[in-house]
């Protein structure tokens, strides 16, 4: 299977392209339309602010592909941490700033209650449920740990399209997800043996 990487300038690529390269995939980094085209799947990274980040997609002629891609053909699509909040409508971080749009949902700041601190970084628990729940399979509900950095999160319309939660002072959504559209708040190349299996559900799962 090929992953495609896609390469908008702003993502940990390295970390993602060998932990994928792990659990059995081939894997490009590009933004060359045919190259993504030609992927089975297609991985959306992400590490920097909301708005650079759209501005890095808009300027790199790679909007319309991708909304090709996801959202006419329907690819497999894997948001990972701004990746996943990049498939918002829209985020308030630093001003308000329009995003892909693939999912009806807003990024709004973190807001949580002490002791827990924002940006939240570091290990922590997911509960997961719905459809969607695949991603975790394999993996105890509300017991397996995975890695975040962030001071967003994702609020979704639609309660069926979050996937998981986690506690930091309050529910903090973790994992997002609609048909092809699957995304994750945490880093799963940074989550160890929880992550390489989410990496492989998502791999395995039939669209």
């Amino acid at each position: 299977m090929t992953i495609a990487i896609i390469d908008y300038g702003m993502g940990n690529v390295r970390s993602l392209s060998n932990a994928l390269e792990y659990v059995g995939a081939d894997v490009v980094l590009s933004k060359d339309p045919g190259e993504l085209a030609e992927a089975d799947r297609l991985l959306l990274p992400g590490v920097g602010a909301f708005g650079d980040a759209m501005a890095a997609i808009n300027a790199s002629g790679l909007r319309s592909v991708l909304d090709r891609l996801a959202l006419e053909e329907r690819k497999p699509v894997l948001g990972v941490c701004l990746g996943m909040q990049l498939f918002a409508r829209r985020s308030h971080e630093h001003g308000e700033h329009e995003g892909l749009g693939w999912l009806d949902a807003e990024v709004v700041p973190l807001k949580v209650a002490a002791p827990a601190k924002v940006p939240h970084v570091g290990w922590n628990a997911v509960s997961f449920s719905g459809p969607n729940a695949w991603l975790f399979d394999g993996l105890p509900d509300g017991e397996s740990d995975y890695y975040f950095v962030h001071s967003f999160h994702m609020i979704c319309a639609d309660p069926v399209d979050r996937i998981a939660t986690c506690d930091h002072g309050g529910p903090v959504t973790a994992a997002v997800g609609r048909d092809n559209l699957i995304a994750a708040q945490f880093h799963p190349e940074k989550s160890q043996d929880n992550g390489l299996q989410l990496l492989t559900n998502w791999m395995k799962h039939q669209f």
